[in-house]
């Protein structure tokens, strides 16, 4: 597929999705939001597409929100009615964290490579992400309350949950920066890498580890792991009882056995 802001190819099971505005430090314009969805729309409906990276193009993961986008934000909504003015800007609000709920949504796993900065909408971002990895020169950054507004497209909803309550809170209060091996300590990012070359050889490496595992034993994992967090034990264990009871018996759970008696590598469906 063509994109504007994007570049996205895919190679041996592995989606990779590049943000692509080097000279505006990857700020997230409209377009970017816009083709976002549409990417992860279409990598979730894509037997061929197992598992996802993205990452950014140049010397930064993303500045976050284009603020140019923002300053148009006034000039889109406007109304001689107040409430209605107000009606389409929250309806503009869901619309942006629709697009990263997206992430979210699609059934294959998806790996954030950062590198350099990770800023406001950036951080929004890769929260929705199931794993984050990050160079030794990434940081990251709750932007947000230094340019007078509170964070509303993801991450004061889903970072608490990866890094806990309280130091989520510090950052969202005072928004500074966080550099990699911080990151790594608080539970952010899950590894830290050398270079940001290394990085994303990494990530491939650990994307082709998933990529050969049983496409619809890696799509259950990572709904049972969503709902999990929402929900109590009790409801996620009914929850997957009721999961196992309709995919468990597949030709995947088939393939995997028999590889494992004939000591050879599975090969399962798309």
């Amino acid at each position: 597929m063509n994109y504007e802001t994007l570049i996205m190819t895919l190679k041996d099971g592995i989606a990779h999705v590049q943000i692509n505005r080097p000279d505006k430090a990857n700020a997230m314009s409209l377009a970017v939001w816009h083709e976002i969805r549409t990417a992860f729309s279409w990598i979730d409906a894509t037997p061929e597409a197992r598992v996802a990276v993205i990452s950014g193009s140049g010397a930064h993961f993303t500045s976050g929100i284009d603020l140019q986008m923002l300053m148009n934000l006034g000039a889109e909504i406007r109304d001689d009615c107040d409430g209605r003015m107000r009606e389409k800007l929250r309806r503009t609000i869901l619309d942006l964290q629709d697009t990263l709920s997206s992430i979210e949504r699609c059934r294959k796993p998806v790996l954030a490579a950062v590198h350099g900065a990770c800023i406001g909408g950036g951080v929004d971002l890769v929260c929705a992400c199931d794993m984050r990895y990050c160079s030794a020169d990434a940081y990251f950054q709750i932007k947000e309350i230094d340019i007078g507004m509170t964070a509303d497209v993801g991450t004061l909803q889903r970072l608490p949950k990866l890094i806990g309550d309280g130091m989520a809170r510090e950052l969202a209060y005072t928004g500074r920066k966080v550099a990699g091996e911080e990151a790594r300590a608080i539970g952010l990012v899950n590894r830290v890498f050398d270079s940001p070359a290394a990085l994303l050889a990494g990530v491939m490496e650990i994307a082709a580890t998933i990529a050969a595992k049983s496409p619809l034993s890696i799509r259950g994992a990572k709904e049972m792991i969503v709902y999990a967090r929402d929900h109590s034990v009790a409801d996620s264990l009914n929850y997957i009882a009721t999961w196992n009871a309709a995919m468990l018996m597949s030709a995947d759970l088939k393939e995997a056995m028999m590889a494992g008696m004939e000591k050879r590598a599975p090969q399962f469906r798309d």
